[in-house]
């Protein structure tokens, strides 16, 4: 009969001649036989199965090999012997080189017939030590498979005692070599079942012996960790973490972080490959795992490793959220990644140029996972603008691909970055700042934050950017006196000549630390620039004087001498004066005081007070970017562009239109003369916005500085409660107060007063109003016969000398910004620039400049945005919009630079004589002594730092280039179902990318 089926098999006959033979010869074998006759089928069907060079043949094998085992079990069981089965699991079958792949499925097969035999037990055996000698041969997934799937069936042949947990290990290494070879989805779909089997089977056994699990894992993580010059560990050992007990993942990661035999090198590297397993499809609970081994590293305080493995892996991380199978476990470990990592805006800068374009694919699939993904992701993104401010021009792409999603709260935000941090205090992080490999493109430096620093920061940018305040300080030749100005001077000599990408200010910090400021807690940056000011001006004036150089030169007369050499450096550089007058209006006597002023606090004008109809004594003008040059009669009272206001309505004529400029107080019936000091009342001027003409860019209902300087200088009504009481009527009076500039500052300091006190909330509420800011500004400066008489006498002119008001012109040259709601939270950064004077030194200095042509426009003198340690370019627009994109970051801090005119010839003379003098400014010895020091200790770190990060980060494991993914998404628009970016699903290479 077996002469017959062979010959049946191996002829050419078409298959269905063949099947209707081959049916008879099986027919025939369910009757009774002989044991030779049996064996001899058993042998032919056992070739056929084992070495069949086609489907067809096998399948007649496993057909015949059945009928057998059902109807001739005694021959059976004694064909299927151990002694067999041991020469098939050791030798193999079929000839040598050509062994055939089926010898497991043929023992399952066979199996189902000898269960219940004498036999079974041996066989068990046998199997049981033969499993464990195939898996640490390391065979191929599919073989593998195989194994999982006769134990799954067949769990007697399961490894017992210590041999099971030495087989679960081995299976493991066996899955840490798994590589799918093929980019075809059906080879893939195929790779990943047999992956899932295996694991599957590492399941079961665990459900049945709990005790294997630890040991397990003991080897999962050995594979991971190790460091040694090998194939990377397979991504499919990720589908043996999702089948661990959850309720082991506290003791395991306790023990994992608290063992000191792991090195930090080896935990990083199996956190590292950890964290590639995001892209294993269909995993559960493997993003849980990963989670929660990074909290444990952070309970241990190994922010190091941290550190490293976010900002070598988030980026990847955050490609896989372009698809849709691995997107929810993608996206849980990056909301963790990026809310931990708070110390340093690195993480989330790393995903900048990254996020509108994975929103755009996002909002293009609009699919539920999709909308849910980009919800959550915008939620992110808005904690990280909270939380890293101060980054507009980056920020402002990002923000535009967000803008139509909601945003959260200021409480969820806070909620979210307080529950995910990786610890509570602060200082423990105080050594990971923002790793800088290089001093910023821009050749300035950064000064590093030292726990809500950011207003001092922020403060001691925009004074080292008034350049000529600056070199009046590294100037400085005598600081025994003067302590806090030697600090200052020293760190700003770092600041100009340190080799280091940023610096820290924490010598200064101390010595200017204003005594009632809160360590640690974010204070108010106008408040800090007042105290130091005010401690660096009694400091020097109670001291020598620093200004020795200029008093040397012996180039001014005695008289201008003791102007000016009498003042104090904060003095002449940030001190304007101030006339104060208070009017009666039962009597009308006049009282004034003059007072000195380092900076003009401007209040925001009430809600029911419209600005542009508010009266204005002294209405302030702004200018586009553009050069004024000094007038050629330097007599002449210089305003606004000649705009004429309306008099005041009399019963009597009309009073006759004046210059805006030349307001003031005006006796009842007097005509306005605008040279004799004296102008009209509060009604007089209707709208002191209209000095702009077309040139005011503020929106029709936003307020200007322009608009806040009139605010201040309009006159304040006295009545009520705030009463004046008058001298002359002896008694509480009504009357008006008004304020006059009569000296303007080299240097103009304005603070937009921005905090009022809430008392229904007690706390300090922040105006968020967006105030635009004039890059040229002009200000009223009320100019006394005495001043007009000097100005007449340097110009040679021999015009009677008359009171009035002149305009001063200012460029803008530092902006400080509040980011945030409250003056005691937040984030303070600062743009500015270098301004300087936009005279040549070498033209007349008799009052009648000559046009320079080669001049700037203001518009193209480079800006600088400084950020703690970072600092980059910048532009006047950024300045201008960045309200418009961050709402919570507005304008609070003003530095002006006065151009050279009549009123401050005599100390830009003095500035430009130093400078001639001094063109680089000279630093003492032992100062640049230390800068020197300091730069070779820093290029001794940078070489060691180096050297250690280098054997540090190569035990990283290599991955694909994780951007592949968005060229990959850009390349497959048109594709669509399976796995694709787009929608869920697609071509097969993309899905091979995914995965493997």
């Amino acid at each position: 009969m077996d002469k017959i089926l062979e010959a049946v098999v191996m002829s050419s006959y078409p298959n269905n001649v063949k099947q209707g033979l081959v049916r008879r010869v099986i027919e025939a074998s369910k009757q009774p036989m002989d044991s030779e006759q049996c064996w001899s089928m058993l042998e032919l069907s056992t070739k056929l199965y084992l070495t069949g060079d086609t489907k067809y043949k096998r399948e007649i094998g496993k057909e015949v090999l059945e009928v057998y085992g059902h109807y001739h079990p005694e021959e059976f069981e004694e064909f299927f012997n151990v002694r067999f089965l041991l020469s098939l699991l050791q030798e193999g079958y079929g000839p040598l080189g050509k062994r055939s792949h089926y010898v497991l499925d043929y023992i399952l097969l066979g199996l189902q017939f000898v269960l219940e035999s004498p036999s079974a037990n041996s066989i068990f055996s046998l199997l049981r030590i033969e499993v464990l000698r195939k898996v640490c041969e390391r065979p191929s997934p599919k073989q593998c498979a195989k194994i999982s799937k006769l134990l799954t069936q067949h769990p007697q042949c399961i490894p017992t005692g210590k041999h099971q947990v030495l087989f679960c290990q081995q299976l493991i290494r066996c899955i840490g070599q798994f590589q799918c070879v093929s980019e075809g989805e059906e080879d893939i779909m195929e790779f990943l079942e047999q992956v899932n089997k295996v694991s599957g089977l590492l399941q079961r056994i665990w459900r049945t012996q709990t005790s294997a699990i630890l040991p397990s894992l003991k080897e999962l993580f050995t594979i991971i960790s190790s460091t040694e010059e090998q194939e990377t560990p397979s991504n499919a050992l990720a589908s043996v973490v999702q089948f661990v007990p959850l309720e082991l993942m506290d003791g395991v990661i306790r023990n994992l972080t608290n063992d000191d035999s792991i090195t930090d090198v080896q935990m990083m590297t199996a956190i590292g490959r950890m964290i590639d397993w995001v892209s294993w499809p269909l995993g559960k609970n493997i993003d849980k795992w990963i989670i929660a081994l990074l909290k444990g590293l952070a309970a241990v305080k190994k922010f190091s490793i941290l550190i490293e493995v976010t900002l070598s892996k988030i980026e990847k991380v955050f490609s896989k959220l372009l698809y849709p199978i691995v997107r929810e476990g993608a996206l849980s470990v990056l909301q963790y990644m990026l809310l931990s990592f708070q110390h340093s805006h690195e993480a989330f800068h790393l995903l900048l140029p990254h996020i509108p374009r994975l929103v755009a694919s996002l909002k293009k699939e609009d699919s539920n996972s999709a909308t849910s993904s980009l919800e959550q992701l915008a939620e992110l993104i808005h904690c990280m603008f909270f939380r890293f401010s101060g980054f507009p021009d980056l920020y402002e792409p990002v923000l535009e691909a967000v803008k139509a999603l909601p945003v959260p709260n200021e409480d969820r935000i806070k909620h979210l970055l307080g529950q995910n941090a990786w610890t509570s205090q602060k200082n423990e992080l105080a050594c990971f700042y923002p790793r800088l490999a290089s001093k910023s493109e821009t050749g300035k430096i950064g000064l590093i934050n030292l726990g809500n620093t950011c207003y001092m920061n922020s403060i001691i940018q925009s004074l080292f950017m008034a350049s000529d305040f600056r070199h009046s300080v590294l100037n400085l030749t005598e600081g025994n006196s003067q302590p806090l100005m030697t600090k200052l001077q020293w760190l700003f000599a770092f600041l100009e000549h340190s080799q280091r990408p940023a610096i820290s200010p924490e010598s200064f910090l101390s010595a200017s630390w204003p005594p009632w400021f809160t360590p640690g807690a974010q204070q108010d940056c106008s408040e800090y620039l007042k105290y130091l000011l005010d401690r660096l001006h009694e400091e020097e004036k109670t001291g020598k004087r620093i200004y020795q150089k200029l008093k040397e030169s012996s180039l001014m007369s005695q008289a201008v001498e003791h102007h000016y050499l009498n003042k104090t450096l904060i003095e002449k550089m940030f001190g304007g004066k101030m006339m104060t007058k208070i009017r009666c209006l039962k009597c009308l006597n006049v009282s004034s005081r003059e007072e000195a002023f380092t900076d003009l606090s401007l209040a925001f004008p009430p809600p029911d007070r419209h600005v542009r109809g508010s009266a204005s004594v002294l209405p302030v003008e702004e200018i586009g970017p553009q050069f004024i040059e000094p007038p050629k009669n330097p007599s002449q009272s210089v305003g606004s562009p000649w705009v004429r206001r309306k008099a005041p309505m009399a019963e009597g004529p009309a009073a006759p239109p004046m210059p805006v400029e030349t307001l003031g107080f005006q006796e009842p019936g007097e005509a306005a003369d605008p040279l004799n000091g004296s102008a009209i009342g509060v009604d007089a001027a209707k709208d002191p916005l209209s000095a702009f003409g077309e040139q005011a860019c503020a929106p029709k209902d936003s307020r200007s500085v322009p608009d806040l300087i009139n605010y201040f200088l309009s006159p304040e009504r006295l009545t009520a409660e705030n009463k004046y009481h008058c001298e002359k009527c002896a008694s509480l009076q009504d009357a008006e107060k008004v304020a006059e500039l009569t000296e303007g500052p080299h240097y103009l300091i304005l603070t937009l007063l921005r905090f009022s006190f809430d008392p229904r909330t007690m706390k300090r509420k922040k105006i968020l109003d967006n105030v635009s800011i004039p890059v040229v500004l002009k200000l009223p400066i009320l100019v006394t016969p005495e001043d007009s008489e000097e100005v007449c006498q340097r110009g040679k002119d021999t015009a009677a000398p008359r009171s009035g008001f002149m305009s001063v012109v200012y460029d803008l040259c530092s902006v400080v910004v509040h980011s945030g709601i409250s003056s005691e939270s937040g984030h303070y950064y600062c743009y500015s620039r270098e301004c300087t004077d936009t005279v040549p030194h070498g033209q007349p200095r008799d009052g009648a400049s000559k046009p320079a042509s080669d001049k700037q426009l203001d518009f193209e003198i480079q800006w600088y945005l400084f950020n703690d340690t970072r600092v980059s370019f910048s532009s006047f627009e950024s300045v201008s919009n960045v309200t418009s994109f961050f709402p919570k970051d507005t304008a609070y801090v003003l530095f002006y630079r006065q151009r050279p005119g009549r009123q401050s010839w005599l100390l830009h003379e003095a500035l430009a004589e130093a400078s001639r003098l001094h063109s680089e400014p000279f630093l003492q010895k032992d100062l640049m002594e230390a800068i020197s020091k300091d730069n070779i200790l820093y290029l001794q770190e940078q070489e060691k730092e180096a050297r250690n990060r280098a054997a540090y980060i190569s035990a990283l494991p290599k991955s694909p280039l994780w951007w592949r993914d968005f060229d990959r998404d850009k390349d497959d628009d048109n594709s669509s179902g399976g796995c694709s970016p787009a929608a869920g699903g697609g071509g097969s290479g993309s899905f091979h990318g995914l995965v493997f």
